[in-house]
């Protein structure tokens, strides 16, 4: 059913920074696209079945735009390294046991699962570079219901050998077959998004490679920018004749411009770089725990958003410890005050609103009209119940959306979800 109109405490964010937060009101969502919040329903709509979701708050769906499937199996774990190492110790050898297939099987419908039980409505998903593999987590994807990019990853270089495709041309061949395979699946949700891991693991002969398939299959692009200090200076390294990290990607047609990218993390991104991301349209996913978690920095979010960049968030599983977009914006909001306190006080920090629009509008805007309720926005939405936190006092519903993301009621209080205007979760 694409038709239904839900009642409720509704809040969600229509600009930058603007919470609209309303005690009880209905938000109607007519073939899978919203028409609009209203405090008192508007006749034309009567007809709709409605759902009445009593005191619930009422938010829409968040977008994860970036997040590693195969690391969701040690979140929490091998938090004590910075990037290059923890990637050595903890990430390698953990992605090379996806190459067997029920493995993968059952770690990626773990992962599955979760998705479908959290905040999340729609992300933008990092595989392995196994091809069966991340067909397998496609189709786990494509029967939760919630909408997504998922990329087999690329590396023919600086990696285990477990994990090195033999060549750039197999490296191609093999995403070309993957590509190929997906469309025999017809799928209807999950969608392919060209995936070079990052430089350090690309030959520029590859990444000339994905560039040709990426204009054939009219593909997206995703992969990392500017994390770590060491992660820089072996990029300066390997091309010494690029301007910056982000140059790298450029020459090759694959950072924004006709390639619909998004970069995640851009802690340390240099001017140059800022003003390349925004002249070329390239989306940042700002991920503030696993900046934190590996100790790589702090974002400038403040200025990228002062200076017109698209930024969402990205809760980096497993850098990032959780898959919780609740849990991501509150460590963004406080990123922010550690940036303004001790590197910038010319910066000031997030406010709430402003996060919650990274996490929903910001990031979903990868999507299309994603992320709000307002009237020609896809309809994703979340109905959670506060119940179990009482507070002696009546609380606003601004108040209570706040402490209910503060609180990591996503774990706890989700009671449905929307995507498109379809109901993929229920809790009786």
């Amino acid at each position: 059913m694409k038709d239904v109109i839900l009642k409720g405490a509704v809040c969600h964010t229509p600009e930058p920074g603007v919470l609209d937060a309303r005690e009880s009101a209905f938000v109607v969502c007519q073939d899978g696209v919203c028409r609009g919040v209203f405090d008192t329903l508007p006749e034309s709509f009567r007809g709709l079945p409605v759902k009445d979701c009593g005191d619930c708050l009422i938010l829409p769906g968040l977008t994860d735009l970036h997040i590693h499937a195969p690391q969701f199996t040690f979140r929490g774990t091998g938090m004590d390294r910075e990037l290059l190492d923890w990637l050595d110790r903890y990430t390698f050898p953990e992605e090379m046991r996806y190459a067997d297939g029920d493995y993968a099987r059952r770690a990626y419908a773990m992962f599955a699962d979760r998705m479908l039980k959290s905040a999340t409505t729609r992300a933008v998903i990092f595989a392995t570079v196994h091809r069966r593999a991340t067909v397998t987590l496609m189709a786990l994807m494509e029967r939760t219901g919630l909408i997504s990019y998922v990329g087999k990853v690329n590396m023919d270089r600086d990696a285990p050998p477990a994990l090195t495709e033999r060549d750039a041309d197999a490296a191609a061949a093999d995403t070309a077959g993957w590509l190929n395979a997906v469309e025999r699946l017809e799928l209807n949700r999950t969608r392919p998004i060209l995936t070079p891991r990052f430089i350090p693991c690309c030959s520029e002969t590859l990444l000339r490679e994905l560039s040709e398939i990426r204009r054939v299959y009219d593909l997206p692009v995703q992969s990392h920018l500017s994390e770590n200090p060491g992660e820089i200076e072996l990029v300066k390294k390997l091309m010494p004749d690029a301007r910056f990290y982000g140059d790298g990607y450029d020459r090759y047609g694959l950072f924004g411009g006709e390639a619909k990218t998004v970069m995640a993390h851009c802690v340390w991104s240099p001017p140059a770089e800022v003003e390349r991301i925004r002249k070329n349209g390239v989306w940042v996913a700002h991920c503030p725990t696993s900046n934190m978690n590996l100790a790589s920095g702090i974002a400038p979010v403040r200025r990228y958003l002062e200076k017109g960049l698209r930024v969402g968030l990205g809760s980096d599983v497993a850098g990032g410890h959780s898959e919780s977009l609740f849990s991501v914006i509150t460590d963004a909001l406080q990123a922010s005050k550690l940036y303004w306190r001790y590197v910038d006080e010319t910066a000031k920090p997030l406010a709430f609103a402003e996060a919650f629009y990274l996490a929903s509008c910001g990031g979903g805007s990868f999507f299309g009209k994603v992320g709000c309720f307002a009237e020609g926005y896809e309809f994703d939405a979340l109905v959670l119940d506060d119940g179990e936190m009482p507070h002696p006092r009546p609380l606003s519903a601004a108040e209570r959306l706040e402490r209910a993301v503060y609180l990591g009621l996503d774990q706890t209080g989700l009671r449905a979800k929307y995507v498109a205007g379809r109901c993929i979760f229920e809790k009786g």
